[in-house]
């Protein structure tokens, strides 16, 4: 259990949870019914729809809101593919039933939802004791007239992952703060070690990086505009961010740094088993997949170090939709849910770095430690990288679908050895099919 600050990673309990739930995609006689739940025998209930692993339910917060007030009853129903999840609720929508009450919003989704969809969903503007969060968090699901589509739970800041055997092996250091000034302030010294790595390494059957297109998503991720500019034009094309990501990526892959997977595809949780790689650019969310995967064998071998450059990689919102019988009960489950003890609470459970900044402040995160990770103190790390996101956080309406393009994209210069100019012309091309 470690000491009081240590974070206690549940991974496999939790993603035990969410694979035993329901995944609702259109087979549900609830897709029939009217959205969300009402009153029923002296109850509210509430009705959620999630995604993934967001730390609600599996951290027990509903239950104990539900004892904390017993006239409500709350069910959530969670998909394990954000995906299809996605493409679901986007059904529902146009449809106008089968809907939850509260349905969660990742990130890359954030600004369809603001642009197309803002009829749909309540303004979370006049609820009370909701400007704790980070400035540009809110800003993510606003509207241009200023309505709040929903509140956010987790954000993605970033950190490396590494290997402390591995490096040793290959003559690197393994203080994780030594790590972290090999390629302090610059992803291409990232890259080098990556070369220095390769050199001193005694075998070929451990690569130095999982993917090629973590290290692009890392880069991209730490500008205020990537795929888009504030006018909602599509600007990769021209963005000398994206080229240079993609260029450093392709180099990684070319230099046979890299362990040709792309991460959470096939491939990559037996690369965690296995130890094919020696390092992979990790999200605050990905700690808990990763010591799920890597399994207790590897407990202690794996540490924490600070990123290159500060970005945000992922995170979550959890919205109401407008038409819900239950809306302002709704509203308050969500306002509690996100508040700062809280995320606290869920960070302290499985890892999931608050976008709150107050809970950020708080001892509990500031001082916790990831036993798994050799002890590193992740409160610290991943608090000081958020301090490091662009206070502007630019979104399209299609970033998730161009991220997942752009990582096929680099694929091809990785398994199939298309050269990065003819691997970049495919990947543009599918992105003007993508995005129509």
């Amino acid at each position: 259990m470690g000491s009081p600050g240590s974070l206690r990673m549940r991974a496999a309990v939790a993603v035990a949870v969410a694979g035993a739930l329901t995944l609702v995609v259109g087979c549900s006689s609830s897709d029939d019914s009217a959205t969300g739940g009402g009153k029923k025998d002296g109850k509210v209930v509430i009705t959620m729809g999630m995604y993934g692993v967001m730390g609600i339910k599996e951290t027990g917060l509903l239950e104990q809101y539900e004892k904390e007030n017993p006239n409500v009853e709350i069910k959530a129903e969670i998909a394990g593919d954000e995906q299809t999840y996605y493409t679901a609720l986007q059904t529902r929508l146009a449809a106008g039933k089968g809907l939850k009450d509260i349905q969660g919003i990742e990130i890359g989704r954030a600004k369809e939802i603001t642009e197309t969809q803002a009829d749909k969903f309540a303004d979370f503007s006049d609820v009370p004791g909701t400007d704790h969060f980070l400035p540009w968090k809110e800003s993510q699901i606003s509207t241009g007239d200023g309505k709040v589509l929903g509140l956010g739970t987790d954000i993605g800041p970033m950190a490396v992952c590494y290997r402390k055997d591995y490096f040793e092996q290959a003559g690197l250091p393994t203080d994780r703060e030594e790590v972290a000034k090999l390629w302090e302030g610059d992803w291409d010294k990232y890259v080098e070690v990556g070369r220095t790595f390769k050199k001193g390494f005694k075998g070929d059957k451990v690569s130095y990086m999982d993917a090629a297109s973590g290290l692009f998503n890392a880069m991209v991720y730490g500008y205020p505009e990537q795929y888009y500019d504030d006018k909602g034009e599509l600007i990769y094309a021209k963005n000398p961010v994206v080229k240079e990501a993609w260029n450093l990526a392709a180099d990684a892959a070319d230099d046979s740094l890299t362990a040709k997977l792309r991460q959470f595809q096939p491939g990559w949780d037996p690369g965690l088993a296995n130890g094919t790689f020696a390092t992979a650019v990790c999200p605050a969310w990905m700690l808990s997949h990763i010591s799920e995967k890597a399994g207790e064998a590897n407990k202690g071998k794996w540490d924490v170090a600070k990123a290159p450059k500060g970005a945000n990689w992922g995170g979550s919102f959890l919205g109401v939709v407008e038409q819900s019988p239950v809306k302002e009960e709704a509203k308050k489950l969500v306002a509690w849910l996100t508040a700062p003890e809280q995320q606290t609470h869920i960070f302290k459970e499985i890892g999931n770095i608050p976008s709150s900044g107050e809970a950020l402040e708080s001892d509990q995160v500031k001082n916790a430690k990831s036993e798994y990770f050799n002890d590193a103190p992740i409160g610290q790390i991943f608090g000081a990288a958020a301090q490091e996101i662009p206070d502007k956080q630019v979104l399209g309406r299609k970033d998730g679908t161009i991220k997942d393009t752009f990582s096929q994209g680099l694929v091809l210069i990785e398994q199939q050895g298309t050269p990065r100019d003819e691997a970049w012309k495919t990947t543009a091309e599918r992105i003007e099919k993508a995005v129509g």
